[in-house]
């Protein structure tokens, strides 16, 4: 009985390994892939549009429209920087110092050390929650996302894709939709808006924008004059 147990635990434990092997290869060719073609679209996207279908929810489907680098505002992306991870131009995938900074200040406050880099990789491949077996999915995925990707491309994803309403992805339709300005033209302080409903758009209403979030807004604003405006963003 004994032997027949672990014949099975040593046959699940080898499809885990297998299921787990194809999936980073999987995960591997998708990072190659979109490396040089816009993404159609991201895990979080097709789970609430999923979720619109099933409840009969039309208007909670989403609202997506992909943009180049070279035509999204870079006000918007010195914003998102300022606001997400200062530090992105400079770590390969996870900040240290952030990390030290939220396990020092766990029991008297909660602060996220996520990076742009494991925002973009939760968003595009994987699922909301804390579990341990999803964070470190996240941040081997990082890793390789480090490795195929320039930051350039990364920062660009993640414009393209983030949440920034409950159904609104990425900054064109944020703009277009919640915002209503002529994105060639938008300006410092909506950038500052968009950036600041990030990575919690559930809590914030940018189109009735509370005393928090205007809040966040002005320090955003402060953290982009602070990081020299967007010629902080050339060399990425």
């Amino acid at each position: 009985m004994q032997i027949q147990i672990k014949q099975v635990l040593k046959k699940v434990g080898k499809a885990l390994l297998l299921g787990l092997i194809g999936y980073f290869l999987l995960i591997s060719l998708l990072l190659l892939i979109f490396r040089w073609i816009p993404v159609p679209t991201s895990s979080f996207m097709v789970q609430q549009n999923i979720s619109a279908w099933l409840n009969s929810k039309n208007n909670s489907t989403v609202r997506y429209e992909w943009m180049e680098w070279k035509a999204l505002p870079k006000t918007a992306a010195l914003a998102v920087v300022a606001a997400e991870d200062q530090h992105f131009p400079h770590h390969y995938g996870f900040d240290f110092r952030a990390i030290r900074v939220a396990l020092f200040e766990h029991r008297k406050k909660k602060r996220g050390a996520s990076t742009i880099t494991q925002q973009t990789v939760k968003n595009l491949f994987l699922w909301s929650g804390r579990s341990y077996f999803r964070k470190g999915l996240e941040a081997s995925i990082t890793v390789l996302m480090e490795l195929f990707w320039s930051k350039r491309r990364i920062l660009e994803v993640y414009l393209n894709i983030a949440q920034f309403s409950q159904r609104d992805y990425g900054v064109k339709a944020a703009n277009d939709n919640l915002i209503k300005r002529d994105l060639n033209k938008l300006s410092a302080s909506n950038a500052a808006l968009l950036a600041a409903v990030l990575p919690a758009p559930s809590f914030y209403n940018l189109k009735k924008p509370n005393n928090k979030l205007l809040k966040k807004q002005r320090w955003i604003r402060k953290q982009m004059r602070q990081l020299g405006g967007i010629q902080y963003l050339e060399n990425l």
